[in-house]
């Protein structure tokens, strides 16, 4: 116990037995001592329950009162007034950043709407969403986001909640030219916090990016066949001292071409949302990628397939053999002779499929590894070149997986070998068809 308290405690026990005394003196000058006491006593339960009383009442308008005296009593009116003083600041405090927060969420250009999980109604929303968004107080406050953002796919996409993937390109419900990005953050078990930002601009320069090098890779091609058609005709044999310069002319031609070629074939994925869907006969293309290896390495290495998953893909075939056919061209190129590449078709606990393309090459710096899906990104800028790589089959490989819902999976140790797996969701294996079994056959 506090001195103070103490001391209170004290003062009041004091004037309990000084009231007590005084009554007794006034009981024995009467002659009626014990009706003298208990009238003493009753009026110190009545004064006792007169500051309850009180304290109740200021409890209940909560009054504040500066606290008088030194009992029991004086001690607890000091205490409460206390406690309302520091529960005063802390209101004022809390108010203080509430508004600041809410200012901050106003001020920001990104469209911020509060919605309740359960209800998946509109609880608060900024300024910006009602340019963005449409959304006007008080018309849509307690409104359902749903029937508030029509006609944005908001049912299926909130139905996914902490799941739901980030939709990068949709419509504003105000202006269709308007191309927002809306992510879905669920940052309590009540509250949803509906993000949306302004991509217009983005998305604008992307396209002008993607059509620039579409248009210069079609102006190039034409220059670039006329050049190796030339070189094509020149022979060595007649003047033997251009024969090394020829033979490194041509080398570099091809090349170009299989850039352009690359750049062309990247531009045409990015302008797609979608393939063409039909039935991939895996067996077939798996021994097409096992004769291109062969090819390819020329006998340098040692090649196996393994087919363990026997079942088919849903996807676009052509795309997907550009794909497959990237990785075990890069595995080719970046395995040292005698090393030893392994295709293995495989299924997964889930039912989905991978394809994965093993290899005993260099190996890759953990530090490249995400990274390597960026166009024209290099590990080893010389070793590349050496093997006539353009930069762009992994980029190509990432579009064309992520047309078809797929995702690629990259695990690399230096000095060991890399493995680059091609991993497809159970809905797009299919059972694999007779026919295609034993058009693979030799």
């Amino acid at each position: 116990m506090l001195p103070i308290d103490r001391h209170a405690w004290l003062r009041t026990l004091l004037h309990l037995g000084l009231a007590l005394g005084g009554g007794l003196l006034v009981g024995l000058a009467l002659g009626q001592v014990w009706p003298a006491l208990t009238l003493t006593a009753l009026g110190i339960l009545a004064w006792h329950y007169w500051r309850l009383h009180r304290l109740l009442q200021r409890l209940a308008t909560r009054q504040r009162l500066k606290p008088q005296g030194t009992g029991v009593w004086s001690r607890l009116d000091a205490l409460l007034y206390r406690g309302q003083l520091e529960m005063r600041t802390r209101k004022r405090r809390l108010l203080a950043m509430l508004r600041a927060y809410r200012a901050v969420a106003t001020a920001l250009p990104d469209a911020v709407v509060l919605v309740d999980r359960n209800s998946q109604r509109i609880l608060w929303f900024n300024e910006a969403a009602t340019p963005l968004l449409g959304l006007r107080y008080p018309r849509d406050h307690g409104r359902p986001v749903t029937d508030a953002l029509q006609p944005l796919p908001m049912a299926s996409w909130l139905a996914a909640g902490r799941h739901a993937e980030p939709l990068e390109d949709v419509a504003s419900p105000v202006d269709p030219s308007l191309r927002l990005s809306l992510r879905l953050l669920p940052y309590s078990d009540e509250l949803w916090l509906l993000l949306a930002r302004d991509v217009s601009k983005l998305l604008r320069l992307e396209h002008m990016r993607r059509d620039f090098v579409a248009n210069v890779s079609h102006e190039l091609r034409t220059p670039l066949t006329v050049i190796h058609g030339y070189l094509e005709l020149l022979d060595g044999d007649d003047h033997p001292e251009w024969g090394p310069l020829l033979s490194e002319m041509r080398r570099q031609s091809q090349r170009m071409s299989r850039l352009v070629e690359d750049l062309l074939t990247l531009s045409r994925l990015e302008a797609r949302d979608q393939l063409p869907e039909e039935e991939v006969a895996m067996a077939s293309l798996l021994a097409t990628l096992r004769r291109e290896a062969d090819a390819l390495s020329n006998g340098r290495h040692r090649i196996r397939v393994e087919d363990e998953a026997q079942v088919d893909l849903r996807g676009a075939s052509k795309e997907l053999h550009s794909a497959f056919g990237n990785l075990v061209s890069n595995a080719v190129r970046y395995t040292p002779d005698g090393g030893e590449i392994v295709i293995r078709f495989s299924r997964l606990p889930d039912g989905g499929a991978v394809l994965a393309v093993h290899d005993t090459g260099y190996g890759i710096p953990a530090a490249h590894l995400p990274r390597l899906t960026e166009r024209f990104y290099r590990v080893s800028t010389s070793r590349s070149r050496e093997t006539g790589g353009t930069g762009l089959g992994l980029a190509i490989v990432k579009h064309v997986l992520g047309l078809h819902g797929a995702r690629l999976q990259i695990s690399s140790e230096v000095g060991v070998g890399s493995i680059f797996s091609c991993v497809f969701t159970a809905d797009r294996v299919l059972p694999r068809q007779a026919h295609s079994t034993e058009a693979a056959a030799p």
